[in-house]
């Protein structure tokens, strides 16, 4: 009967209802080793020198550029805010299914809700990364496109949480 207890143990249920903090976790998340977060990255860092030498050449009485030390602050925070607003595209879609019932065992993930249910094996997205509130799955491209979020508050008991992590160690590679 030890066999069936080993079985048992390589399938991790979560049952939960999505909330745009997971989502909003997973972009940033994604965002720190995608190349659309590297470009983003380097896109702000370049605003912040320009605003930083046009108003530097304000502070010493040079000729100021009003639109770049108004219009890049501005522009910056916007950039901030994608994150947030594609969380929130994506809470949308997720709210219309409510309870969502995930399945991880070594062979991949099943999810399932009201109205859809979908199968991913592991070579569909390959890297994950864990943070404190879930573990998060990506796809293998450069931007990491297709994600899925396992929130940890999903999990029946607290040692599933260290057996979801096994399983994820054994299957995938952490980004």
């Amino acid at each position: 009967m030890d066999m069936g207890r080993d079985a048992e143990q390589d399938v991790v249920e979560l049952v939960y209802q999505p909330v745009a903090g997971d989502y909003v976790g997973a972009l940033r998340e994604r965002r720190r080793f995608s190349r659309a977060g590297r470009v983003r990255k380097a896109v702000l860092a370049l605003l912040a020198v320009g605003w930083v030498l046009s108003a530097g050449a304000a502070a010493f009485g040079g000729d100021a550029d009003w639109f770049v030390l108004v219009y890049l602050p501005l522009l910056a925070g916007l950039l901030f805010m994608v994150p947030h607003l594609q969380a929130r595209q994506v809470m949308k879609a997720s709210l219309r299914n409510v309870e969502h019932r995930v399945t991880v065992t070594d062979a991949g993930m099943s999810m399932a809700t009201a109205i859809s249910t979908a199968s991913l094996d592991w070579a569909a997205q390959p890297r994950y990364r864990e943070t404190k509130d879930a573990f998060l799955t990506f796809s293998e491209d450069k931007n990491a496109t297709c994600f899925s979020v396992l929130p940890k508050r999903g999990v029946h008991n607290p040692a599933d949480v260290d057996r979801l992590r096994e399983i994820l160690d054994r299957n995938l590679t952490r980004a």
